[in-house]
């Protein structure tokens, strides 16, 4: 072996060894003693981690006679867990670890990756698996799926989903390449004390974080750095439009308190008090809610809430996928098996074994009461019998249908404006942008004020700016131009471009609204409507950033 491959083995040696030193102490999880180990890279909680570890190996104990551990790595999120993948991967396939006799379906031992299944994230996560990475290969540029296909027979698709949609997505990949174990929300967190004091009814659609009373009390995430919060403010464009859907943004932005850098912040935020409202996906927004119950309260109580909006909510797939050239794929298989079972889809909603409400949950093949141990997890099944069956929807914590909330309307291909405009006209002027929105609603409330005027700052509020192509042609942003704008910001230095031009465009826009709110005020300031930016009694907010 030359010292090149010495090396390079070397460096992959480090790449795979890291992993293994890193891994938690197993009983932390939930593991007991046993025959066998899966091994799980994943970004899910300790919760869910520990009550799947736990109903494992009691199925597998069950059904195959001997107990199973799982060895659970949680490296980061989703996005962090799929660059180690590539990593990994890229590293194997340069030391010679990988046969591409097949180039659609190169093979290594079993063991070169050291991970048998990727569990959690969402479909969009586990689509980037399955596609794999690029590698150069003596000189020759190759493909590794990440992921193989999980084998199952149609009859047993077709008996765990019926149907492979929710809505307008799919529950598995076509392909088995991943198959769904809970679905995913995007939706509305809430904290109910706020709005009661506000007398405001609860949130039911996203157009209700616009209105005027909680100017100030919306909090949401940088879509920038959250997909989760991306893939709500798609389904907004999406389901309402262009035009509508980009003014209900504009305007969730304008009342809003922060803009956090994690998906996670916003219903720590809302539970605190320090906002009213914000976007969530499902799992956050009711975790956060299960965190603040009291020991024996309903659900229904809780000062926190959360609400998918009907018919208008993207509901997304929670996958796991079979890695290739993974230690154990036969465990693998074993373990998609046990997710497919009504006593696996149980711990996602069921009350946890140490709520009284427990005591009526179903009995599961085990003889035992199904439903999770300690931990309620408030996710989401992904097997529609589960919401057939009276008896399994009576257990539920929440009340949700994922397949009757869930959006119709497939995606229109909007998304990646979504980062650089909100970017633009709100996040990095957001000051500007607030106090523009206060001035037009002060405009819109006084009847004294001139129509002509109102209508002018009506129409800088909401403008877009133009883009200019490489060829000269100046473009302005809609639905038509879309990917040709999209086009010019292919080109890192022309995007960089563009984000200041934009910018620099809407501060001007918001200034100006603010300059003719004054003018026609009289005295250079517009004053604040009863209830409009009203900031409930007793609030301790020091920071309007």
């Amino acid at each position: 072996m030359t010292a090149f491959r010495v090396s390079i083995f070397l460096a992959f040696a480090i790449i795979i060894g890291v992993p293994f030193a890193l891994r938690p102490d197993a009983a932390r999880d939930g593991n007991t003693a046993a025959g066998r180990t899966l091994v799980v890279i994943t970004p899910h909680v300790p919760q869910i981690r520990t009550e799947f570890a736990l109903a494992f190996d009691r199925w597998h104990r069950r059904e195959h006679g001997e107990g199973v551990r799982i060895d659970y790595r949680v490296p980061g999120g989703t996005s962090e867990i799929v660059k180690q993948l590539e990593s990994q991967y890229a590293a194997a396939a340069k030391a010679g670890f990988f046969d591409f006799a097949d180039p659609a379906n190169p093979t290594a031992a079993a063991g070169t990756i050291p991970f048998d299944v990727m569990f959690g994230g969402g479909s969009y996560d586990h689509t980037r698996v399955r596609d794999g990475v690029k590698v150069q290969v003596a000189g020759t540029e190759r493909r590794i799926p990440m992921s193989i296909p999980a084998g199952f027979a149609p009859d047993i698709l077709e008996g765990w989903f019926g149907d492979n949609s929710v809505g307008a997505q799919q529950l598995y990949d076509p392909g088995q390449y991943w198959i769904g174990t809970a679905l995913s929300g995007f939706g509305i967190v809430y904290n109910a004390d706020l709005y009661a004091r506000l007398r405001l009814p609860a949130p039911t659609s996203f157009e209700d974080l616009t209105r005027p009373e909680l100017m100030g009390l919306v909090v949401l995430a940088d879509p920038r750095q959250s997909g989760s919060v991306t893939t709500t403010l798609d389904s907004i464009l999406s389901n309402h439009g262009w035009d509508e859907g980009w003014r209900i943004i504009r305007e969730m932005c304008a009342n809003s308190r922060s803009f956090t850098n994690s998906a996670t912040k916003p219903p720590i935020d809302v539970s605190a008090g320090e906002a009213a409202a914000g976007l969530a996906i499902d799992f956050y927004g009711r975790g956060q809610s299960q965190a603040v119950l009291a020991r024996g309260q309903d659900p229904a109580t809780a000062r926190v809430g959360y609400v998918d909006p009907r018919g208008t909510v993207y509901i997304d797939a929670d996958p796991i996928s079979i890695l290739r050239a993974g230690p154990s794929p036969d465990l693998a298989r074993r373990f998609i098996e046990f997710l497919m079972t009504d006593e696996a889809q149980a711990l996602w909603q069921f009350p946890a074994a140490s709520d009284p409400a427990s005591a009526s949950n179903p009995i599961g093949a085990g003889g035992e009461r199904m439903g999770p141990l300690r931990s309620e997890l408030r996710r989401m099944p992904v097997r529609r019998a589960m919401y057939a069956d009276a008896t399994y929807r009576r257990a539920m914590i929440d009340g949700a249908d994922p397949f009757e909330l869930a959006s119709k309307v497939k995606p229109a291909g909007w998304r990646s404006g979504i980062g650089i405009m909100m970017g633009a006209f709100a996040i990095d002027i957001a000051r500007e942008q607030r106090d523009a929105w206060r001035a037009l609603w002060t405009a819109r409330r006084d009847p004294r004020f001139p129509a002509d005027v109102r209508e002018e700052m009506e129409t800088l509020f909401y403008a877009f700016p133009e883009t200019t192509l490489a060829d000269g042609r100046v473009l302005a942003f809609t639905p038509e131009t879309f990917k040709d704008v999209r086009g010019v910001w292919r080109d890192p230095a022309a995007q960089a471009r563009c984000e200041i031009e934009y910018t620099a465009f809407h501060r001007r826009n918001y200034r100006r609204v603010v300059e003719l709110a004054g003018r026609s005020a009289g005295d250079g300031r517009a004053d604040d409507p009863a209830g409009v930016g009203a900031v409930p009694p007793n609030d301790s907010r020091a920071d309007r950033r």
